[in-house]
């Protein structure tokens, strides 16, 4: 009965909830802490720091744990399921009709990906690099994505990240004092965390021995879903050089899938079930879908009995401060390519994507309307 209750509260979310993570994280306060008071509110504050601690889908992150702390695990996987269904459903129609949408709308898809990475780096810069160290570090990442372009590339500015915010960021510990208290016993954490490190590590070495092509959609989705910190839009990079880059998917198919993914409610992460349909159908959009979701999930599983500790102390505070800095300057460098240079070709869709961007940042229009105006205006100018 609570297995059903969390799966129809969560569904609901997953229908309704438009605008992002941290709009998300504003629903399931309204609806779950304030509404059902399934966990206190410091509680629930101390479990959103934890989400953005981690690498992973925050947001998702949250709404699994609300459903471990009601429902245990099989609450848990019912608070995922139902509210990554929907916006996965969807995307999996877009990509199997993508052939059939008109090139102007595409197009105008695309300049929305212009707006939408633009305003997600605008806030990421403000809130991830307030003071010279971390602005340093945001732009030293970028300038090795420009050296060592691609995942190696990306993974290379996230460990020198994290070293440099370990040597110049001594961020306060930011304790709540709060008693996060969400069962998980340790020997489920310690499998959970194994589980992590071994796939991050082995599923590259079995893809490349195997050479099956569902193992190497499952390596470049679960290896994209473990290295995300800072933000869903930050996989946009990640994903961009594991899909783009092996040449499974083009530019444009990618971007267009990109802009849909803001005009739907749900986590920005089910457009992997959009890459994974226009790759290889139901069964690429299902190994996508997982993929990128699992590592998230597994290790917040294995963090959860840690937190309490972790969150005190300094050196992994810094550590963290570093790597969220260089995620800047990723979001930065996939801003300019492949956004900018595979969408933008002209002064009329610099004039699109820059009212797109007022519309989001500074008129506050709902991210889906934005998407619709920007599709017509790329049907109605562009086309």
């Amino acid at each position: 009965m609570i297995v059903r209750e969390i799966f129809l509260t969560f569904l609901k979310l997953g229908l309704t909830a438009f605008g992002g993570p941290v709009a998300h994280l504003g629903y399931f306060r309204e609806e779950l802490i304030r509404r059902r008071g399934w966990l206190e509110e410091a509680a629930y504050a101390d479990l959103i720091a934890l989400c953005q601690f981690l690498p992973g889908p925050a947001s998702s992150q949250v709404g699994f744990a609300l459903g471990l702390a009601r429902g245990g695990l099989p609450g848990a996987v019912a608070a995922w399921t139902a509210f990554t269904l929907p916006s996965a459903l969807i995307l999996m129609a877009v990509a199997s009709g993508a052939a059939m949408i008109d090139a102007s709308i595409l197009h105008g898809l695309k300049l929305v990906a212009v707006a939408v990475v633009a305003q997600a780096l605008w806030g990421m810069a403000n809130k991830l690099c307030p003071d010279r160290e971390r602005a340093a570090i945001a732009v030293g990442a970028l300038l090795v994505l420009a050296w060592v372009p691609g995942s190696s590339g990306q993974i290379l500015a996230l460990i020198a990240g994290g070293l440099a915010g370990y040597r110049w960021c001594r961020p306060v510990s930011q304790s709540t004092g709060a008693a996060l208290s969400i069962p998980v016993s340790r020997r489920l954490a310690t499998g959970c965390l194994i589980a992590f490190v071994a796939l991050l590590g082995g599923l590259p070495i079995l893809a490349a021995l195997i050479h099956s092509p569902g193992l190497s959609l499952v390596d470049a989705f679960y290896r994209a879903g473990a290295l995300v910190f800072g933000g869903g839009h930050v996989v946009l990079p990640m994903l961009e050089s594991s899909v783009v880059a092996p040449g499974w998917l083009d530019q444009d198919t990618f971007l267009t899938g990109y802009g849909a993914a803001q005009a739907i409610p749900g986590p920005l992460f089910t457009l992997s079930a959009y890459l994974g349909t226009a790759i290889n159908g139901v069964t690429g959009a299902a190994l996508a879908l997982i993929a990128i979701f699992l590592p998230g999930l597994l290790i917040l599983l294995g963090t959860l009995p840690l937190w309490s500790w972790l969150r005190d102390r300094p050196h992994a505070r810094a550590i963290m401060a570093g790597v969220n800095a260089a995620v800047v300057g990723l979001l930065a460098s996939a801003l300019y390519d492949p956004v900018w240079t595979s969408t933008v070709s002209g002064p009329l869709d610099v004039a699109i994507a820059a009212g797109a961007f007022v519309a989001l940042t500074r008129w506050q229009v709902p991210p889906w309307q934005v998407v619709l105006g920007t599709a017509v205006a790329g049907s109605l100018l562009v086309g």
